[in-house]
C-alpha cells in the first residue's frame, strides 16, 4: 500500500514543466535509511531528502536542468553524482548503482577474542553482534566466525547506542557482553566459553 501511495504522489506532484529524481542507495554494510541526499548545483544546495528504509527516494518538482547530488550520512564514504539531466514531464531514474562504503576513519571497531575455559584461544567460533534496543530486545545486525586465532572484529557506524556480543558454542551456554558506543573508537573484548550443557 505504501508503494503505491508513494506511485501516487509521483503522479499527483509531477507537471508539464518540473520533472523529479528518484533512485536507490546501498551501503556496504547495515541499513540504507536515512541517508541524506542534496540537489546542488555547483555548490548551491537547492533541496534535501533523505531516503526511507529501503534505501529509496524520490525528489518531486524540479526545474529542468543540469545538477549534482550528494549523499552524506555521518559513518559514511560521501557518495556524488554529477552531470544529472532533469527533463520537464519526466522522471529521471538514477537506478540502485549507488553505494556507500564505510568511512574508515570515522566508524567504530568492535575487537574481540574467544578462550577456551583453559585459556587458549578458540578458532571457528560463532561471535553474533546485535542492537540492545530501547525497549531491552536485540536485534541482530551481524555474526561471523573467530580466526584461526580466536578474535574477531564488527565495524559499525559511530552512532551512540548499545551493542551486546554473544558467543555461541555447541553444547556450552551462551556467553554474552554489553558494549556501550559512543564514538569513532576502538571498543575490545574478551569472551570465555560458557559452562558446558548438560547432554539429554
Amino acid at each position: 500500500m505504501a508503494a503505491v501511495f508513494l506511485l501516487a504522489g509521483l503522479v499527483y506532484s509531477q507537471d508539464k514543466t518540473t520533472g523529479s529524481i528518484k533512485g536507490k542507495v546501498k551501503v556496504e554494510t547495515g541499513s540504507a535509511s536515512g541517508v541524506a541526499v542534496i540537489l546542488r548545483q555547483g555548490d548551491r544546495e537547492l533541496n534535501q531528502v533523505t531516503t526511507d528504509k529501503n534505501g529509496e527516494f524520490a525528489m518531486n518538482r524540479v526545474a529542468p536542468g543540469i545538477y549534482g547530488l550528494t549523499f552524506p550520512r555521518p559513518g559514511l564514504s560521501v557518495g556524488a553524482i554529477e552531470n544529472v539531466e532533469v527533463k520537464a514531464g519526466k522522471t529521471r531514474s538514477l537506478g540502485d548503482h549507488l553505494v556507500l562504503t564505510i568511512d574508515e576513519g570515522s566508524i567504530a571497531f568492535i575487537r574481540g577474542s574467544v578462550f577456551t575455559p583453559e585459556g587458549r584461544s578458540l578458532p571457528n567460533a560463532k561471535v553474533e553482534l546485535a542492537r540492545v534496543l530501547d525497549d531491552g530486545t536485540t536485534k541482530k545486525i551481524d555474526g561471523r566466525l573467530t580466526t584461526e586465532t580466536g578474535s574477531f572484529v564488527f565495524r559499525l557506524s559511530p552512532e551512540v547506542g548499545k551493542y551486546r556480543v554473544t558467543l555461541k558454542v555447541d553444547n556450552a551456554a551462551d556467553v554474552s557482553k554489553d558494549l556501550d558506543i559512543d564514538g569513532a573508537a576502538v571498543y575490545r573484548v574478551a569472551l570465555s566459553m560458557g559452562q558446558p550443557t548438560a547432554k539429554p
